[in-house]
């Protein structure tokens, strides 16, 4: 069993910054992607970023430059760290963890709020 444990949301002012932790836990096999998601109320679930396990990075367009995910395979954990963050990007941040051959894994998901 796989478990994905997220830490760092919270409540920040438009500019600010918050950085998002992700720790897998339990057996998988054939690490394709981790990676993070996010639903704002009414929308559907977008991808924001990820990052292959070759290292290779995904971002959606309206991050891109604002935000860098990244992984700490020894702890493997996903970090996403935000910057210059706005009140669009308020939503609830899941991480995900995929895999070639033992499926899709979801954590429960960590509020961001962006208000002044």
């Amino acid at each position: 069993q796989v478990q994905l444990v997220e830490s760092g949301g919270g409540l920040v002012q438009p500019g600010g910054s918050l950085r998002l932790s992700c720790a897998a836990s339990g057996r998988f096999f054939r690490l394709k992607t981790m990676g993070w998601y996010r639903q704002a109320p009414g929308k559907q679930r977008e991808l924001v970023a990820e990052i292959t396990s070759g290292a290779r990075t995904n971002y959606a367009d309206s991050v891109k430059g604002r935000f860098t995910i990244a992984r700490d395979n020894a702890k493997n954990t996903v970090y996403l760290q935000m910057h210059s963050l706005q009140p669009e990007d308020t939503a609830v941040y899941y991480c995900n963890l995929d895999t070639w051959t033992t499926g899709e894994y979801w954590g429960q998901g960590t509020q961001v709020t962006v208000s002044s």
